[in-house]
């Protein structure tokens, strides 16, 4: 999710992965993928950032809990294991 700002300046929060198409109309036009349309007051650039910063986060979120699992799902995947790994 971003935070953009309407040209109204109502503040709003856009699910990122939506977002089909970013114009710079006079005003940066967003699309979704829904069809739904939106003008707002950041560039199209800045859009990007926020897209790209976002990702990062959710990325770094989703590594971090998958660093976290590793234990459990290499414990879970020697369990039973007809063929000994070293490893387990």
């Amino acid at each position: 999710m971003i935070r953009v700002t309407r040209i109204n300046g109502e503040p709003l929060v856009v699910n990122a992965d939506f977002i089909e198409f970013i114009e710079p109309t006079p005003d940066t036009l967003i699309t979704l993928t829904t069809g739904k349309k939106m003008m707002v007051r950041e560039t199209v650039d800045e859009v990007i950032e926020k897209i790209v910063e976002y990702r990062q986060r959710i990325g770094i979120a989703a590594h971090a809990l998958t660093r976290r699992r590793e234990p459990e799902t290499a414990a879970a995947s020697c369990e039973g294991n007809q063929h000994p790994d070293p490893g387990c």
